[in-house]
């Protein structure tokens, strides 16, 4: 068995919709990636999954043991209240029979999802957690350098 890959990712907006940044560091064994990038226009919840989705496919074999650390409730608790199944099962649709909303990134994410064992922890936000910080910061940074499609860099 491999040992675990550990994911922080957060994401950031400028405005809610705005100017968007994502980040994410991945740990795995002593080495450390970090990941960021930007969009023009998007929100907040939407630069949170795509921290996340962008953190999986960094990983380059099938059935990874992950660990994905992150202060967004809208992420932790869809996986681990199981809203998704519930979209799933309606069509895509929230309980109020409204579209959910960015199913694309749901989608793309449930699908890295089925090939790693990925757990999920909410930690809270700008609490002095290090990783969690410098996801926090690359978000930042995401926007701040809007233009570019994602960035990788060694720590």
């Amino acid at each position: 068995m491999k040992d675990k890959i550990i994911i922080y990712c957060d994401g950031a907006c400028s405005g809610n919709p705005g100017p968007g940044g994502w980040g994410a560091v991945l740990k795995y064994k002593d080495s450390v990636k970090t990941i960021y990038g930007g969009e023009k226009n998007t929100t907040n919840n939407r630069m949170e999954l795509t921290a996340c989705i962008r953190a999986l496919e960094q990983i380059k074999w099938d059935r990874a043991q992950v660990d994905i650390y992150t202060d967004s409730a809208y992420l932790v608790n869809c996986i681990q209240q199981g809203w998704y199944k519930r979209w799933q099962r309606n069509g895509w649709k929230t309980a109020n029979k409204k579209p959910v909303e960015n199913r694309d990134l749901w989608e793309r994410l449930l699908e890295l999802m089925e090939k790693h064992d990925v757990k999920f922890h909410k930690v809270k936000g700008h609490a002095g957690v290090e990783l969690n910080e410098i996801a926090d910061q690359l978000a930042n940074r995401g926007i701040e350098e809007l233009g570019m499609n994602g960035k990788t860099t060694e720590l």
